[in-house]
C-alpha cells in the first residue's frame, strides 16, 4: 500500500495486558512522588484513556504514599499531577481530578 508524500502513519499501540499496568503503576508511583517532592509537579504524555488511567491510579498511590492531596489534569494530550491546592482555581474545563 502507498501512501502520498509526507504523509505519516499513526503508530499502532498494544495494549498493555494486567502485569505491564501492574509493573507500570508499581515503578511510576515512586518516579512521580520523587518529582513531585523535588519539583511539585510532574507532566507526561497521555494520549490515550489507558494511559490518563494508569497515570490517575499512579496519582491516587502517589497522594496515598506522601499522605498529602494530590490532583491531575488531563487534556487529552498529556496529564499533570501535583500537590492539591485549594486557593488555586481553575478553568471548568480544566477540573482536576482529585486522589484522596
Amino acid at each position: 500500500m502507498t501512501h502520498p508524500l509526507g504523509a505519516r502513519l499513526a503508530p499502532r499501540r498494544t495494549p498493555l495486558d494486567a502485569e505491564e499496568k501492574a509493573r507500570g503503576e508499581a515503578n511510576f508511583t515512586s518516579l512521580v512522588a520523587q518529582n513531585l517532592v523535588a519539583g511539585g509537579r510532574f507532566r507526561v504524555t497521555a494520549d490515550t484513556p489507558e494511559m490518563v488511567e494508569l497515570w490517575q491510579r499512579v496519582a491516587r498511590n502517589v497522594g496515598d504514599m506522601l499522605q498529602r492531596p494530590v490532583v491531575s489534569y488531563a487534556n487529552g494530550r498529556y496529564i499533570v499531577i501535583t500537590f492539591d491546592q485549594e486557593e488555586t482555581s481553575a478553568s471548568p474545563a480544566e477540573t482536576p481530578t482529585r486522589h484522596e
